[in-house]
């Protein structure tokens, strides 16, 4: 639902000027004066906008946009590569530190799609080895692509105890083989919007010795601009696949059977 655009400008905005490139995240608007706005975290705002949910624009070639919700892009990469940075990206980025996984430590990601084939990258670029679990071959070929130190299947168990993990996959029934997984001290970050019922946990087995469990829920202004600062330092390469407009039910059709490599991209006039 993300957005990448050029526009005019209304006459209170001082940010951009008419020609600048911009994009607009999941996170539309927010209250701003709710207790979770003002501490910070805008991403929990009891009375927030969602890009494609309950704001327009996720499918169009034009929409309305608040200034203070719209980031500045570079220059270089085509829109279809920017593009998945402004959703998947931003969420593999918020799990990512959502994990409190440190530079150099083993990091296992279970699922392999949009966002995680951004967050190999980022975590790549911090030293860490990354073990991926996914239950497709396509998948589990591109993460071997980009540097993964390990790939298996989703049930496999891990070569070795992780310092972190991220659960892109929306299967509860993977919550505990990820926390079985888990070195003392670690943390699971949920990074799905659904998820599947999870099953019993055992206290000892996934809990104990402090291994955490954390969910993801959106992002901040913050998260976006952090990310699109370390997309051009590293920098991130997105893989993309591309559909017109008239296409999209059939894009939503491939995401749903598992069709789609990486990051399903509508492209306008395409």
């Amino acid at each position: 639902y993300d957005l990448v655009a050029r526009y005019e400008l209304g006459a209170a905005v001082k940010r951009f000027r008419v020609g600048d490139r911009v994009g607009v995240a999941w996170l539309r608007e927010t209250c701003g004066s709710c207790r979770f706005c003002a501490r910070g975290d805008e991403n929990l705002c009891v009375s927030p906008h969602f890009t494609g949910w309950d704001a327009d624009g996720g499918y169009a070639d034009e929409a309305l946009v608040s200034a203070d919700f719209a980031h500045a892009l570079p220059e270089g990469p085509s829109a279809r590569e920017i593009a998945p940075l402004l959703c998947a990206g931003i969420i593999g980025y918020r799990a990512y530190r959502r994990s409190r996984i440190r530079p150099g430590g083993r990091l296992g990601l279970w699922g392999f799609g949009g966002s995680a084939h951004i967050a190999i990258q980022i975590a790549r670029h911090f030293g860490c080895e990354v073990y991926v679990f996914s239950r497709g071959g396509e998948h589990r070929s591109l993460a071997q692509e980009l540097g993964a130190t390990w790939v298996g299947d989703s049930l496999e168990p891990s070569p070795r105890p992780l310092d972190g993990a991220i659960l892109f996959a929306p299967a509860g029934d993977l919550v505990p083989p990820a926390l079985e997984a888990l070195d003392r001290g670690a943390t699971l970050a949920i990074a799905g919007i659904h998820l599947s019922d999870v099953p019993a946990l055992d206290y000892q087995r996934h809990l104990f010795q402090e291994r955490c469990i954390r969910s993801v829920t959106a992002n901040t202004r913050k998260d976006a601009c952090e990310l699109l600062e370390l997309a051009a330092a590293i920098p991130i390469r997105t893989r993309t696949q591309a559909y017109p407009l008239e296409a999209a039910n059939e894009a939503l059709v491939d995401l749903k059977h598992d069709r789609v490599r990486a990051s399903a991209v509508l492209a306008m006039g395409a």
